[in-house]
């Protein structure tokens, strides 16, 4: 299912007639919002227009979203019958969801799983990890695994159970593991670019049609950090 890209910038990782699945690039707001900014949605519905010349309005429903400032990958259906099966397949934690992640510190544990309850201040836009359950909160779970290190940052891999509100983000800072870049979350400084050191690398499910095995994968954009973790893991 693998799809050669367009002559935009847009990286297609695989499509079908039933789903497409993007690499996320960071700063791309998945779908529309409040901002008015051009959206992900937008752009792959004008490469499905173009690449396979639709006439009229090209459906693309929205699986799952990735925060402004992260990359990876980005799941899209293309029919509503893919759609409500993706959805589905969400609801009951049937997608596995893989992510990596650039901390300043080393966690406590080389692995260990995280459960916390996360209350989402919508004002703010951020979410507070609590240990206990608290009113208005959702259970929250994650394992992490170190990988390696480099210089004076570590790589994590997560394995994500939930699909919280800047989960990874605010749980991985609540044991003192601050992405990098994510001022929102404790990190002392901003990347240049405004993104964060948080990548979805991989997605695995079932096709919601020929229920076949699907595993996506991403690579992380090209920066001196995700260089040097490639370079580490080449």
């Amino acid at each position: 299912m693998r799809a050669e890209n367009s002559d935009s910038d847009l990286q297609v990782l695989c499509e079908d007639n039933h789903i497409i699945a993007v690499n996320k690039k960071v700063g791309d707001l998945v779908q529309g919002d409040q901002s008015g900014d051009p959206s992900l949605v937008d752009t792959v519905k004008l490469y499905i227009k173009e690449k396979y010349d639709k006439r009229g309005n090209v459906y693309l429903g929205v699986v799952h979203r990735l925060d402004r400032p992260t990359s990876g990958v980005v799941l899209f259906a293309r029919t509503s019958k893919a759609l409500q099966r993706l959805n589905e397949l969400f609801r009951k934690s049937r997608v596995r969801k893989l992510y990596w992640a650039v901390v300043r510190e080393c966690p406590p544990k080389p692995a260990d799983t995280l459960i916390h309850y996360l209350k989402r201040n919508r004002d703010r836009n951020k979410s507070y990890a609590h240990n206990t359950p608290v009113s208005g909160g959702k259970e929250a779970r994650l394992s992490y695994r170190w990988v390696l290190s480099l210089d004076r940052y570590h790589l994590l891999e997560i394995d994500l159970h939930t699909g919280r509100h800047h989960q990874i983000r605010a749980q991985l800072a609540s044991i003192g593991c601050h992405v990098k870049g994510d001022l929102k979350y404790g990190f002392p400084h901003s990347n240049p670019d405004g993104g964060i050191h948080l990548h979805a690398r991989e997605v695995t499910f079932e096709h919601p049609v020929r229920k076949t095995p699907v595993r996506v994968v991403a690579d992380p954009p090209a920066d001196p950090f995700w260089d040097a973790v490639r370079g580490q893991l080449a």
